[in-house]
């Protein structure tokens, strides 16, 4: 079974967040990948880094 920083690293580790108009892929310098939504900054019903996969979210919206 892959460990949890492999799966970020793939776009179904992430779950929805992968393909989210309001996510943002962000990279450490030691190479952790962390998912960023920027819904947070405006409703404190979203987190603002998610725990991954996301399965659901009220907030989704698939990128064009």
């Amino acid at each position: 079974m892959p460990d949890a920083q492999q799966q970020t690293h793939s776009p179904s580790g992430a779950g929805l967040c992968a393909d989210c108009l309001h996510s943002r892929r962000i990279e450490s310098a030691h190479g952790s990948v962390f998912f960023l939504c920027e819904l947070s900054l405006a409703d404190p019903r979203f987190p603002k880094y998610p725990r991954l996969p996301v399965l659901s979210c009220d907030g989704y919206k698939k990128k064009p």
